[in-house]
């Protein structure tokens, strides 16, 4: 895996046959001046790759190798950057022009600088010596148990990012996978806009905490915007950066429980495929900013990363009418959900909470004819469903 990618949105799973590359997030802890350093490098790394970025749009190369003979002495030269971080920018370059040729890439000030063995090297569990503009720098890091464990199996490369004034290296480990043989049974899992996620046992994981947050935050977020100042801007930032950590850190705690119960009860876990759920679901209006704003992608990738790592098998399912279908006669009607939260067939009478019923046909269909998530990998680096690489997870 390349590192994180540039805008760290979305968190997703490398597919390969017996490793599974992670990105764990550790904190530096830089002096004054070492920070500046940091910051300075930084600036001038994405300076630089902008450049680049000039001379690859117009002269409309993707060759790294190409590009390198056109721009490597100048941009030394210009930016004063070290042999190999000046390699790296250009591999940054050539990586986002890939992307698409139509539109010259820019590069935020402050966007990620990627290191790699050359460049960064650690020193012991709590120290890296890093590159800068000024030499290299021994900086001390902070980690928690779970990112600890796991640093003895650094591949090398690493991204320096800066988000709300700290630094962070994101540093990618393999880790070997138990083998995945299957259970007897699955657990069937519906995600949903009221309710995150319900499982057929009955569980529902309820998403009211997190639709208070989402409607605390919007009422701040309108009285900020109605100001305008440069420090309710500041603070804008600050509120998205803080509903965001709430939001990740709730499917985290979601997807623990639904991959501990699958494991305590040796069953495989099936999913719903949600590809394209964007253009497959309406919404009520009043359900619209709830709608949008539910990270779909992150609390299955959630589940299917953690899961991978306990050696459980995860099912990708066909998610259209689980929510309509009875599992007692099959009846598929819009009128079995006369409500939100209730399913009554029309045919046979059948009861249950429409979320549940939802994750109960969702494990009759994995029961069948279920499609495993290794099945249904594209090719390496992708994720089910998709053809886009695999990003980083954290905890």
């Amino acid at each position: 895996m390349g590192g994180i990618a540039l805008n760290l949105t979305i968190e997703r799973i490398e597919y390969i046959i017996q490793y599974m590359n992670l990105t764990l997030k550790v904190k530096l802890q830089p002096t004054l001046d070492q920070h500046q350093m940091l910051l300075e490098t930084m600036e001038r790394f994405n300076a630089a790759c902008n450049d680049i970025a000039e001379v690859a749009y117009a002269e409309r190369c993707t060759s790294k190798f190409k590009l390198q003979k056109l721009v490597y002495h100048d941009v030394r030269d210009r930016f004063g950057l070290s042999a190999q971080m000046t390699i790296r920018a250009i591999a940054k370059v050539v990586e986002a022009y890939k992307r698409d040729k139509k539109i010259k890439p820019t590069f935020r000030p402050h966007g990620a600088v990627v290191y790699d063995q050359r460049i960064l090297t650690w020193k012991a569990a709590d120290r890296v010596s890093i590159l800068t503009l000024g030499g290299r720098e021994i900086i001390s890091v902070v980690m928690g148990g779970y990112q600890e464990s796991r640093m003895d199996r650094v591949r090398g490369q690493a991204d320096l990012l800066y988000i709300g004034g700290v630094f962070y290296l994101a540093v990618v480990v393999d880790v070997q996978e138990p083998p995945s043989e299957g259970g007897d049974d699955v657990l069937g899992v519906d995600f949903g806009i009221v309710n995150l996620a319900s499982d057929d046992d009955g569980d529902i994981y309820t998403g009211d905490k997190v639709d208070q947050v989402r409607r605390h935050y919007e009422r701040m977020r309108a009285g900020l915007q109605r100001v305008g100042t440069k420090s309710s801007r500041r603070k804008l930032k600050k509120i998205r950066r803080r509903e965001r950590r709430f939001k990740k850190d709730t499917n985290h705690v979601i997807s623990k429980r639904i991959v501990e119960k699958a494991i305590d009860t040796g069953r495989d876990i099936a999913l719903e495929d949600l590809g394209g759920i964007r253009d497959r679901i309406t919404v009520r209006k009043a359900q619209r900013s709830r709608f949008a704003k539910w990270a779909f992608a992150e609390l299955r990738d959630f589940i299917l990363y953690k899961a991978r790592l306990a050696g459980v098998v995860v099912h990708l399912i066909d998610p259209r009418n689980t929510s309509r279908a009875c599992p007692e006669c099959g009846n598929v009607d819009k009128k079995n959900r006369p409500t939100q939260d209730t399913f009554r067939c029309t045919v046979c009478a059948h009861a249950d909470h429409a979320d549940i019923n939802a994750a109960r046909n969702i494990r009759a269909r994995a029961l069948v004819s279920g499609l495993k998530v290794s099945d249904a990998l594209i090719g390496p680096g992708a994720a089910p469903g998709t053809s886009q690489p695999a990003l980083a997870v954290g905890n």
